[in-house]
C-alpha cells in the first residue's frame, strides 16, 4: 500500500463537527471508523499539528490533512478513453471548465470502468497532469454531477489547484447555479430550503431530509423563472433556477421533493408516469452557470451553458401553457436558449 495526502479546509457548514465525522465527509477519505483509526495512528493533522482525539471539534478555516493509504496503482492506473467527447468551455495550464453530457458517470463505479468523465480527462490531459487528491481513480475531479445531470463542471490539473478549488466550494466562493423543471405551481418568486441531509435509512441508494445530529446541513435557494398551467394529466410545472450554498449528494432533487415539487423525469425521487414527466427519462436538471476566481491567476472565470436539446424540447412542448415569466426568467431564459413566449 502507498499513501496519499488528503487536505481539506473546514467551511461554514462543518464548523464545530467532530474530527472523525468531518474527515468522513471529505472526498478521498475512508469511512468514519477508518478515519478514527487514522487519527489514533497519528496520520491526521489540524493546522499542521497532530490531532490527538477523534472527538476533537474542527473550526471554520482549519486546514485538516490526513495520510490515507491507497492501493498501488502506478501511473496510468486509469485507462484513457479518447472516444468520450469533452465539451471544454475554458482551459489553461491549471484547470478546465467543461459541460458534461447527461448519461456520463464522473468516475469509475460498479458497471462503469473505462467509460467515465475521469477516463476522458486522462485521455485529454494525460494521467500525470491531473490532480489526484481524490484518489487514483478520480483524476482531476473537483466536484461531481449525477450521471443524468448535465452541465458545467470544473476539473483540476494539479493537486494544488484541486485543493484550492475544493476550498472555494467549502467556503461557498465557487458559485454554482442550476436550472430545474419541477412538478406543480411554485407560488413564491424566490425562496430558501435549509435542512439536514443524510443517507436514507430505508433505501441506501437515496438521500433524505433528516434532523439526525449527524445529518449534514444543506442550503438551496431558488428563483422561479416561469410557470406552466395544469392540464388534465398533470398539476402544472415551474421552471426554477437553484443556487447551491452546499454540495450534498442529490441536494436539489431531495430538496425539491421535500417541498412537494419533484423534479420532472427524476427516476429516483420523482413521481408520476411518463405522461406527467413529459416522456423524460432523466431528471430535468442542468448546471447552467458557474463563477469563481481562478486560484492561480486571480481572474474571474464565468461561464453559462444553454440547455441541451432534450430539455429544450420539454419547454417547447409546454410553451402553449406558459403563465408568463418572472423578472428573473426574463433575464435568464434567453441565456438558456429558450425562445420568447410569442
Amino acid at each position: 500500500m502507498s499513501e496519499t495526502l488528503v487536505s481539506a479546509l473546514v467551511g461554514p457548514d462543518a464548523d464545530g463537527m467532530r474530527l472523525d465525522a468531518f474527515l468522513a465527509t471529505v472526498d478521498g477519505c475512508p469511512s468514519r471508523s477508518a478515519c478514527a483509526r487514522l487519527i489514533g495512528e497519528g496520520a491526521v493533522t489540524i493546522n499542521s499539528t497532530p490531532a490527538t482525539s477523534k472527538s476533537e471539534c474542527v473550526c471554520l478555516g482549519d486546514r485538516i490533512q490526513a495520510c490515507v493509504p491507497v492501493a498501488q496503482g502506478g501511473p496510468g492506473a486509469l485507462s484513457p478513453n479518447p472516444d468520450i467527447e469533452l465539451d471544454v468551455r475554458f482551459e489553461d495550464e491549471h484547470l478546465l471548465v467543461l459541460s458534461k453530457q447527461a448519461g456520463l458517470v464522473c468516475h469509475p463505479s460498479p458497471g462503469h470502468v473505462d467509460d467515465t468523465l475521469a477516463n476522458a480527462l486522462v485521455a485529454h490531459c494525460g494521467y500525470g497532469h491531473l490532480g489526484m487528491l481524490q484518489g487514483d481513480d478520480r483524476p482531476g475531479i473537483v466536484h461531481r454531477l449525477d450521471m443524468d445531470t448535465s452541465g458545467l463542471m470544473v476539473a483540476a490539473k494539479s493537486d494544488e489547484v484541486q485543493r484550492a478549488l475544493q476550498d472555494l466550494i467549502r467556503l461557498r466562493a465557487l458559485d454554482r447555479r442550476y436550472v430545474v423543471l419541477v412538478q406543480g405551481y411554485v407560488a413564491p418568486d424566490a425562496g430558501t430550503v435549509t435542512t439536514g441531509i443524510a443517507r436514507s435509512t430505508r433505501d441506501r441508494l437515496r438521500m433524505a431530509v433528516s434532523d439526525d445530529p449527524m445529518a449534514r446541513e444543506a442550503i438551496t435557494t431558488f428563483a422561479t423563472l416561469e410557470r406552466f398551467e395544469a392540464s388534465r394529466s398533470d398539476e402544472g410545472y415551474s421552471l426554477l433556477e437553484c443556487h447551491l450554498y452546499t454540495g450534498r449528494t442529490h441536494q436539489i432533487r431531495v430538496h425539491m421533493r421535500h417541498i412537494g415539487h419533484q423534479v420532472v423525469g427524476d427516476q429516483l425521487y420523482g413521481r408520476g408516469g411518463d405522461r406527467q414527466n413529459r416522456g423524460l427519462r432523466r431528471q430535468f436538471l442542468h448546471s447552467w452557470h458557474i463563477r469563481f476566481d481562478h486560484p492561480v491567476t486571480g481572474a474571474t472565470i464565468e461561464r453559462a451553458d444553454a440547455l441541451p436539446d432534450d430539455l429544450l424540447g420539454i419547454l417547447e412542448s409546454l410553451k402553449g401553457s406558459s403563465m408568463g415569466r418572472t423578472e428573473a426568467g426574463e433575464r435568464i431564459c434567453p441565456q438558456l436558449g429558450v425562445g420568447d413566449l410569442s
